[in-house]
């Protein structure tokens, strides 16, 4: 017998496993098993990335002095800038940068499909990155990573767009349980920030990956977590004054973040196609910063568990070993208050310059110093009762948090799991609230959405506005369409209009620039007098189009165009101002109501 050949056996045997799992296995029972996996693939590769960011750490300032400064510090951070931008350029070959507005992007405009490269190319980029002493958190190329293999996973067995959109979430979801041990925080923050809506449909799901990613993170590293916390003392309603203030002070300082965070953005933007002066630029800058402020070095976890774990002067003083600071307690104020001011600078040039990391562990060590500062200040000009350090710095972290991303009810199940502080609920959920509703007075969107809310990309949990959001102009272009020169005589229009589907003809010049376009319906009085085929051309027949539309206008703004202008056709125009195609009311309306019937079920 003739053996066939590989590339026949391969479609065969995937044709014959879809063909079993559709007989044996129901759709809600495949997305549960898929979401198994997500949630174990995102458990591993939150633990390996945290694993070699350890010791590439270790290795690196494991012999460092704590009682002076230490020069190195104005080396690595160049280094790992410097690997992560080649690794990127000549390996990846693609941007892996602003992983979570990435995700958000995917899910609005490439139907939930991330590249395959993103399951493991964030990995590596973050952890050379960040174990260099970028810093970036590596939170946000977890989640990515994530996102990417539940993405993949649905790509590879060929699942609709809405279940791709549900396993999008569940690596996401995973990937947050897993890192922090927080299964609840992890469904929760894929609810807030991703918008992906709860329904019965994507529960579930997500429950299954956050657990399952939580439990085997458990397997992997014990019982270790990531901050460890011990009440100071409980919490009690007089201390209500000082949460409040806590909030709206965690508000302005998330606003502070966002503002300066695209600042630099914007600076480092202008130098897009420059990418060696976008190094030295943001290699000097993050060098200097963590020369002079080691606590901004990496992730800062260490710093923050020294606020959150000490209980004397001396215990917190330990903060300024490394640097110029060492030995002058005097100034642990200062020191604090200036590393608070300049983390989002050493951000922005770590990712500006080069690097691959996240805003997510950036805003807790930012709300870690910022509840620090509030209460050590509280206290020193006695503005009320005494409020603990260590619990405020908690207080803090959920409050920049909720600030920075949005996303109060992340910020609150976060911190309490994370560091089992649930005799604290009451006044993470007044920290978490107030600073909410500060920051939405200055900036309706998170650091992650913003981006897309510009473009009208952004996906929310309003129906009609998700729908829009998520339908891709491409969709509905019609491209076959009959168009006429404008000298064409009437004669010669006529075979053109009996092969055309829509109810207008478009008039461009040689170039396919368009010109103007012909209402079918309104020639009717001459397209049937055969004697007026030679005195007619396209030039004298053609009118200027309701409304013009430009290729990649968001759905948005295309609804309200032809709300406004109450056109049946409206054209397209590419970069070039060349004819694409048509859109057709009614096309664009019937799929409209599709998708809101099928976004709404559950």
């Amino acid at each position: 017998m003739d053996k066939q050949p590989m590339e026949t056996i391969v479609p065969v045997w995937r044709q014959r496993l879809h063909e079993w799992r559709t007989t044996h296995v129901s759709d809600k029972m495949f997305l549960l098993i898929l979401a198994f996996f997500v949630g174990f693939f995102s458990a591993v590769a939150a633990f390996v990335l945290h694993g070699l960011i350890n010791q590439i750490v270790a290795l690196l300032t494991g012999h460092f002095s704590a009682v002076s400064y230490n020069w190195l510090y104005l080396v690595y951070p160049v280094i790992g800038i410097y690997l992560t931008s080649l690794f990127v350029r000549y390996i990846v070959k693609d941007n892996i940068s602003h992983g979570i507005t990435r995700i958000l992007y995917a899910i609005s405009s490439n139907r939930s499909r991330l590249k395959a490269h993103n399951t493991w190319s964030s990995v590596i980029a973050s952890a050379i990155t960040i174990g260099f002493g970028g810093s970036v958190g590596a939170e946000a190329p977890i989640v990515l990573t994530g996102s990417a293999i539940g993405s993949n996973l649905g790509q590879l067995f060929k699942l609709d767009n809405k279940t791709l959109m549900t396993l999008v979430g569940c690596g996401a979801a995973g990937a947050i349980a897993g890192i922090f041990k927080a299964p609840i925080a992890g469904l929760v923050f894929t609810l807030e920030v991703l918008m992906i809506d709860l329904t019965m449909a994507s529960l579930l799901p997500i429950l299954v990956s956050c657990v399952t990613a939580t439990c085997f993170t458990y397997i992997f590293s014990g019982n270790a977590v990531l901050f460890s916390f011990h009440l100071d003392s409980d919490w009690t309603v007089q201390r209500v004054p000082a949460s409040i203030l806590l909030g709206i002070s965690c508000g302005l300082v998330s606003l502070y973040f966002i503002r300066a965070m695209n600042a630099c953005e914007d600076m480092f933007a202008r130098f897009k196609n420059k990418p060696y002066v976008k190094f030295i630029i943001g290699g000097l800058i993050l060098s200097t910063l963590i020369f002079l402020f080691p606590s901004l070095y990496g992730e800062g976890y260490h710093s923050i568990n020294l606020l959150l774990n000490g209980r004397t002067d001396a215990d917190w003083n330990q903060i300024l070993s490394g640097s110029l600071f060492y030995g002058h307690s005097e100034y642990l104020i200062l020191y604090i208050g200036l590393v608070l001011l300049t983390k989002v600078f050493a951000t922005s040039a770590t990712n500006g310059g080069g690097g691959c990391g996240g805003t997510f562990a950036p805003s807790l060590f930012i709300g870690c110093f910022t509840g620090f500062l509030f209460a050590r200040l509280w206290n020193i000009h006695e503005l009320g009762v005494y409020v603990p350090e260590k619990n405020f710095a908690l207080l803090g972290m959920a409050g920049v948090m909720s600030g920075v991303m949005h996303a109060p009810l992340t910020g609150i199940f976060l911190i309490a799991e994370i560091t089992s502080g649930y005799n604290l609920f009451m006044p993470l959920m007044i920290v978490s609230v107030s600073a909410y509703l500060t920051i939405i007075i200055f900036e309706p969107h998170s650091i992650y959405g913003m981006r897309l809310a510009k473009q009208g990309r952004l996906v929310t949990h309003h129906t009609d506005h998700a729908v829009l959001t998520l339908m891709s102009l491409d969709s509905v272009i019609d491209h076959d369409f009959q168009s006429v020169d404008p000298d064409m005589e009437l004669g010669q229009m006529v075979h053109k209009i009996s092969r055309s589907r829509s109810s207008v003809l478009p008039v461009t010049d040689a170039a396919g620039i368009l010109l103007g376009e012909i209402n079918i319906q309104k020639i009717r009085h001459v397209v049937f007098r055969t004697e007026l085929y030679h005195h007619f051309k396209a030039s004298q027949l053609m009118v200027n189009p309701a409304d013009v539309l430009n290729d990649g206008t968001p759905m948005t703004e295309v609804m309200k165009t032809f709300e406004r202008t109450q056109a049946d056709w409206l054209p397209v125009l590419d970069a070039d101002h060349h004819l694409k195609g048509y859109i057709s009311r009614r096309r664009m309306y019937d799929m409209y109501r599709k998708m809101v019937h099928d976004l709404s079920q559950d």
